[in-house]
């Protein structure tokens, strides 16, 4: 009995999927819930497993192929064995390799006059006893004709082709769809918003104070790192609430007003920048932050994310202080009104009280579509982050 192996469902804003990597052939064993194909998205990867255990019986969509939801990929046979392959037939001897019989009817004088004359046994009619071939026969024999070279088999093009000059090479490839989605997102967000960013500076200072004093009691309650991002996200919320422009976008003629913030998080995966939501993040407390950012990672490093982690957002969150960056100017998650970008952490002389110290500070910036945010809110926004995160009892007390 055959079994189908189907497309996942597609959500409706993706109409049609790539299959990027068969783990099975035709002929293989296959598991029940075993990986058979993984098809991509212009956001994730899917896996397909398999619905039976049998044998892979057919491929009907290679990989690179271009699918729709519950199109058919293959079939399996269910409850089938799998078929040992045949083993490789044996090549055809050559003649110049005749089997051993056929050289004991030429001495080995014979058979280097034989090599050195180019010609082959099967010309010479031996003098010796029983047709043995002798040296002296050899003279008489014309060579033999060289054999046809054999058609070069056409070359197989390669999936990366090659240019190179001496020691030079380029390779061309082709854009994941997960790549080619962020190039033109990214592309639409400058082509359609009326993008600008604000700067800042906070001092860390605080909240490195605190995280050093609690992280073990942190993490031994919950279970979790007490990290930065977690503190942003919060104070993030706050402020969203307080600018709910920043927590909007347009559709249309209209701006569409949110009383939720589901907040991206940015995470950096092999297949390319990802951005998870944060589903209600006002309502949702440091440790919970921390524990779904680091599962949020892990998936994304697993290509284990799905749509419903992706879909929708209010507002993203960029930190690009992991690889080292201090100062960018992160691009807008269209719709999304807004973006806050962090940064690294470093040590510099700031005046404080009047007097030159120094401290940890982190440069923090905020793009926004000018169209439907002001300049004074987009700065009012960033500044109001800066003092929740340089004073995190407010955080706390929502002031």
């Amino acid at each position: 009995m055959s079994s189908e192996i189907l497309t996942p469902v597609l959500p409706e804003s993706v109409a049609d999927a790539t299959v990027v990597t068969w783990h099975k052939k035709v002929g293989d064993a296959v598991k029940l819930d075993e990986v058979l194909v993984e098809v991509e998205t212009d956001k994730v990867v899917l896996e397909v497993p398999a619905a039976v255990a049998g044998v892979l019986a057919e491929i009907t969509q290679p990989e690179g192929s271009t699918v729709t939801s519950g199109q058919l990929l293959g079939k399996i046979e269910a409850g089938a064995a799998a078929t040992p392959s045949a083993p490789a037939p044996e090549a055809a001897v050559p003649q110049a390799a005749a089997p051993a019989a056929a050289e004991a009817k030429a001495g080995p004088a014979a058979r280097k006059a034989m090599d050195e004359a180019g010609v082959n046994r099967s010309d010479i009619n031996g003098s010796g006893k029983d047709g043995r071939i002798l040296k002296e026969d050899v003279p008489a024999a014309k060579p033999a004709a060289p054999a046809p070279a054999a058609a070069a088999p056409a070359p197989t093009a390669p999936k990366a082709p090659v240019v190179s000059t001496g020691d030079r090479a380029e390779n061309r490839v082709a854009m994941t769809r997960l790549r080619a989605r962020i190039a033109e997102r990214l592309l639409e967000a400058k082509q359609s918003t009326a993008m600008l960013t604000t700067f800042n500076e906070i001092d860390m200072q605080p909240i490195m104070d605190i995280r050093n004093e609690y992280k073990d009691a942190f993490e031994k309650k919950h279970g979790a790192r007490l990290g930065f991002m977690s503190i942003f996200v919060k104070a993030a919320t706050i402020a969203l609430q307080r600018f709910p422009e920043i927590n909007a976008f347009i559709d249309g003629n209209d701006v569409v007003y949110h009383n939720y913030c589901d907040v991206g998080i940015a995470v950096s995966s092999e297949r390319g920048l990802v951005v998870p939501v944060l589903r209600s993040a006002e309502h949702l407390g440091l440790a919970d932050i921390e524990t779904s950012i680091v599962n949020f990672a892990k998936k994304a490093k697993a290509g284990k994310l799905d749509m419903s982690d992706l879909s929708g957002g209010t507002f993203t969150i960029t930190n690009g202080g992991v690889f080292g960056s201090l100062m960018s100017t992160p691009i807008l998650n269209p719709p999304q009104s807004a973006i806050l970008g962090m940064h690294a952490t470093q040590k510099r002389p700031v005046v404080v009280n009047d007097e030159i110290v120094i401290r940890p500070m982190m440069y923090v910036a905020l793009s926004y579509d000018h169209r439907i945010v002001d300049g004074q809110g987009a700065v009012t926004f960033l500044k109001t982050i800066k003092e929740l995160v340089e004073n995190p009892v407010r955080i706390v007390l929502d002031v």
